[in-house]
């Protein structure tokens, strides 16, 4: 869940990076972290690991959930995750990071898929 000083310092977290780098990709995440909870969207890994390549960076604009298995490599950053998406993921060899990490990474948002 998130809450609502995680929320703030997320948003400030993606001013920071469109600002810096003009990429839209940010100022879209910005938007969506705004929206009411109830538009936000739930991804199970199973749908991931189907539209996913390996080694992509990919950010979801909601909740990844732990249903289903994925057997390659992502660096992914989303607003929630499950313990046992994380562990899944983790385990198959990918990379987690916060939405600090990530604009950090990819300033001008190159290289970086949305998904959700």
């Amino acid at each position: 869940m998130i809450t609502k000083s995680l929320s703030n310092e997320t948003v400030w977290i993606l001013r920071k990076a469109f600002k810096a780098g003009k990429a839209p990709i940010w100022k879209r995440l910005e938007s969506e972290l705004a929206s009411p909870r109830a538009n936000k969207s739930e991804i199970n890994i199973s749908k991931l690991a189907r539209v996913t390549k390996e080694g992509e960076t990919i950010v979801v604009p909601g909740k990844i959930i732990g249903s289903g298995r994925i057997d390659h490599k992502l660096t992914i950053c989303a607003f929630s995750m499950s313990q046992k998406a994380a562990k899944k993921l983790t385990d198959s060899g990918g990379k987690i990071l916060t939405m600090s990490d990530l604009t950090e990474s990819f300033p001008e948002g190159r290289g970086v898929r949305l998904i959700g």
